[in-house]
């Protein structure tokens, strides 16, 4: 495995999407497939990442403040699908969606949505939540949260993990640690991926340096290969509107910010329609229905076939669709103006 002894090569600059129907470069395709991450720049409309971050900001605890210094894990309720429009749209953004089918080299009908919400991370100058505290994690790889499984060998990936950066690393510090993958025979990727904090009988710890003090315990002989990889890791450094897609067998893990500073970031995740082990992170979809706003209807009812087919909804052609349930859908739908001639054409008459 080869280190990292230069603190300036440990940096990863973004690269900048393509502006044309290939969204992302061979390279950058590449990189994901090899490496297992690629840093991606320019994938989406500068004011869409301006109006989600303001509106995040809104619900959450200002920086440096009181509230702030006892955020120390993940997760929060802006999810998708959400009152906030912004996050929504960045979900189902169709550049985006480009790229996940270029990574997974599968049409993007064949994709399904299976985690999109808004995680803010503060800077803090002491540690509120003991041995599960996220201010410098363990390194790890996500599969285990993810799937109900283990993940499939490195030459047919099931999903792509992505964190769209809201903020920027120079005000906020906070880059995410990535180990890149040496090839087929590198020791850190070893097959199966079990040595980590809450994997198997291991108690889940997410604070590095109580998540390394446990594994040698439980696991002496292999704190060396634990420390190998710490050496090799690289920093993200992140701009607003950047894109890390990654993978969920991919080494990685969150680093110490400046304190008294915030960090949003959306995380998304899409998989192969085909591989239901692989879990759905928070509420289904279809449980943000009746609301007085209505926007969950109004979302399914503008969105394209592709988006409404990333999320589970029925696509042209498929066996749910008779006359009985195309007059249903419509009638459910056609008060927002959802047009149900792509499915009325490829309908099976029953």
């Amino acid at each position: 495995m080869t280190s990292v002894t230069n603190e300036m090569d440990r940096w990863v600059d973004a690269t900048p999407a393509g502006s044309g129907s290939d969204v992302l470069t061979p390279g950058q395709i590449a990189a994901w497939q090899q490496q297992g991450f690629a840093l991606v720049s320019n994938m989406f409309r500068p004011s869409l990442i301006d109006t989600l971050r303001q509106a995040a900001i809104k619900r959450f605890p200002a920086a440096g403040s009181a509230a702030a210094q006892h955020v120390s894990d993940f997760g929060s309720d802006l999810c998708f699908p959400s009152s906030l429009a912004a996050l929504n749209d960045l979900t189902l953004d169709e550049r985006l969606l480009s790229s996940v089918s270029a990574l997974l080299q599968t049409p993007v009908e064949a994709l399904r949505l299976s985690q999109s919400d808004l995680w803010p991370k503060y800077g803090r100058t002491e540690k509120s939540a003991a041995a599960l505290d996220n201010m410098d994690q363990r390194i790890h790889i996500d599969y285990p949260n993810h799937t109900l499984a283990h993940p499939t060998e490195w030459f047919r990936p099931e999903a792509v993990e992505m964190i769209v950066y809201l903020s920027d690393v120079e005000s906020c510090g906070g880059p995410t640690a990535v180990v890149p993958r040496e090839g087929d025979a590198d020791p850190a990727y070893r097959w199966p991926i079990v040595d980590s904090p809450g994997i198997g009988e291991l108690d889940y710890v997410n604070d590095r340096a109580t998540a390394e003090t446990y594994f040698s315990e439980q696991r002496p002989a292999l704190t060396k290969w634990r420390e190998s990889l710490y050496k090799r890791e690289r920093y993200t450094r992140f701009k607003a509107g950047d894109v890390l897609f990654y993978r969920h067998d991919t080494w990685h893990r969150g680093t110490p910010m400046i304190p008294g500073t915030l960090r949003l970031v959306q995380n998304i995740t899409y998989r192969r329609a085909e591989c239901e082990w692989v879990s759905t992170l928070h509420p289904g979809w279809a449980w943000s229905a009746y609301r007085k706003s209505k926007f969950l209807e109004r979302l399914i009812a503008k969105a394209s076939l592709a988006q409404r087919a990333v999320l589970g909804f029925p696509q042209p052609g498929s066996s749910y669709w008779s006359e009985a349930t195309l007059a249903a859908v419509e009638a459910r739908y056609s008060p927002f103006g959802m047009d149900m001639t792509p499915y009325q054409l490829l309908a099976t008459v029953r």
